[in-house]
């Protein structure tokens, strides 16, 4: 096979490069209360999803290993904005941030690694904490496809909740419906026993005079009065 000259291995570098995702895949080292800071260059309205993982030495292992005391806190400014911030979040030892560039310009996307559980110089490590890093800028497919089944399961549950809530309405116009026919019931219940009620004082009222009219009469023909 004929080796390829430098101005051929470039072209064929470049022609590779082009159809690479804009995303990058990187490891770097964070100081004690000291961030880590680089810059982007962003279009306006580009998506911007990060995954991180941080690790501390372990000196007894001599390696990095993850610690659930760590905790990385994750900033974005605009520095053609006055320094205008974007996110201010702080997680667990690794996750993710997601931001859409809102003006084209320069972003300053910066960690800070903190331990609440360990007090004064927790770094056993002279480089401190080591932060593993894969950020896609605008092309996000190849994150969002490993999310995708998360993104399914997420969707199922809602139309789950929608289709019990739907349940849930028809149970209520159910209710009310049996709600209003027995309002009903119970009013022309109640309207019927007051009828009855009149109708009895009436015939009760009619049979009381009478029967005083009668006894007034027999007593009148008796001449007792």
């Amino acid at each position: 096979m004929r080796p390829l000259s430098s101005g051929g291995l470039l072209s064929s570098v470049l022609l590779l490069s082009s159809y690479v995702l804009p995303s990058s895949a990187l490891y770097f080292y964070i100081d004690q209360n000291s961030p880590k800071c680089f810059f982007e260059e962003l279009p306006k309205d580009t998506l911007v999803v990060g995954k991180y993982k941080a690790e501390e030495y372990d000196s007894h292992t001599q390696k990095f290993t993850e610690q659930t005391s760590l905790k990385i806190q994750i900033t974005v400014d605009e520095t053609f904005d006055n320094d205008h911030r974007v996110i201010n979040q702080q997680g667990s030892n690794k996750g993710r941030f997601t931001f859409t560039a809102a003006d084209s310009g320069e972003h300053r996307i910066c960690f800070l690694a903190t331990n609440p559980s360990a007090g004064g110089s927790w770094f056993s490590h002279p480089e401190g904490v080591r932060l593993h890093l894969d950020m896609a800028i605008g092309d996000t497919s190849e994150i969002e496809s490993k999310d995708k089944d998360k993104i399914n399961d997420l969707v199922q549950r809602v139309k789950d909740l929608n289709a019990r809530l739907h349940d849930i309405k028809r149970e209520q116009v159910f209710q009310r419906e049996r709600e209003a026919e027995f309002r009903d019931q119970s009013e022309s219940t109640n309207t019927r026993v007051v009828r009855w009620t009149i109708i009895q004082t009436v015939v009760l009222g009619a049979t009381c005079a009478w029967q005083l009219s009668h006894l007034r009469n027999f007593f009148i023909k008796q001449k007792l009065t």
